[in-house]
């Protein structure tokens, strides 16, 4: 007996769009917790019935909203995000949200007391693992005045951010954390950002079936403790942050005490930040001032 094609099959080659309803009963019917946001934004974002009815499909099979959509909202972006980049998260908004005022205090430190401060005229920051460029995008739109780098080991990625922080001016290189990096900017960033794979090997199974099977591995595994990538990032930091510059690190809140120890013995101020409602943790690194002379 033959199977009578469903109705996402049917609107395929028919004018005539899905409704809301039979999308929302089948996103209900894949697990899509909230269905009825999900098929709003597939029905605001399709250009044409049969493109709605195929990014259904693809929703329904496992591949994360974003992936369908295209792109992702990010700090009140919206990314463009490309099949196999991975997905930048919300909690990561607290990460860039931090950067942001960290930025603003480097870009116009106190003066003394009577005296004007020194505004810089460029804000250099760097984003390590940038995926699909989203952190450095949302400094670049909050703040005035930024020389933004970005960079990524994966050659999707790195197109990726491109087409999200060319506009701005940011450059995006592609290779493993620093090396890719031009050695004139050694001692000169202001905020280096780095939103580093920090889950442990043994916990990538436990993950949810669209991270582990439709996103880069690469940017997930952190090794056996999830920091594998995260202490090279810190290590090397002090070589290219400038004088009061800041190193940004996403984890989860359990590995930020042995990060903190990582980020004092590497010679940088370690301390901690954290939103409960995000459910996110930042571990930020501020190179000590130059000392100055008895003569100032």
């Amino acid at each position: 007996m033959s199977v009578p094609p469903s109705p996402l099959s049917r609107s395929v080659a028919s004018p005539e769009p899905l409704s809301r309803s039979v999308i929302v009963t089948a996103l209900r019917a894949a697990g899509c917790v909230f269905a009825e946001d999900e098929a709003q934004l597939l029905i605001s974002t399709a250009q044409t019935p049969a493109d709605l009815a195929a990014m259904v499909d693809r929703r329904v099979a496992g591949l994360p909203l974003e992936h369908v959509l295209g792109w992702a909202e990010f700090c009140g972006l919206r990314i463009t995000v490309d099949p196999g980049v991975f997905v930048p998260r919300r909690r990561t908004e607290f990460l860039a949200r931090q950067a942001v005022a960290l930025a603003r205090q480097v870009a116009a430190p106190a003066g003394p007391a009577g005296q004007a401060a020194r505004v810089r005229p460029r804000t250099v920051v760097v984003d390590l693992c940038c995926g699909s460029g989203a952190v450095g995008a949302a400094l670049v739109a909050a703040l005035n005045r930024v020389e933004l780098h970005a960079v990524d080991i994966g050659p999707a990625e790195v197109r990726c951010a491109h087409r999200n922080v060319a506009a701005a001016g940011g450059r995006v290189y592609e290779g493993d954390l620093y090396e890719p990096l031009p050695a004139t900017l050694r001692g000169r960033v202001d905020v280096l950002v780095a939103s580093a794979p920090y889950v442990p090997t043994e916990a990538i199974d436990l993950l949810p079936p669209e991270a582990r099977i439709h996103e880069p591995r690469v940017a997930l595994d952190g090794g056996a403790d999830g920091l594998d990538v995260v202490r090279r990032v810190i290590a090397e930091a002090p070589l290219w942050l400038a004088p009061d510059g800041c190193l940004l690190v996403e984890m989860s809140e359990r590995q930020a005490p042995q990060a903190l120890e990582t980020v004092a013995r590497a010679g940088l101020i370690p301390r901690v930040a954290g939103s409960g409602e995000l459910n996110a943790t930042v571990v930020i690194g501020t190179r000590p001032a130059l000392q100055r002379g008895p003569d100032g």
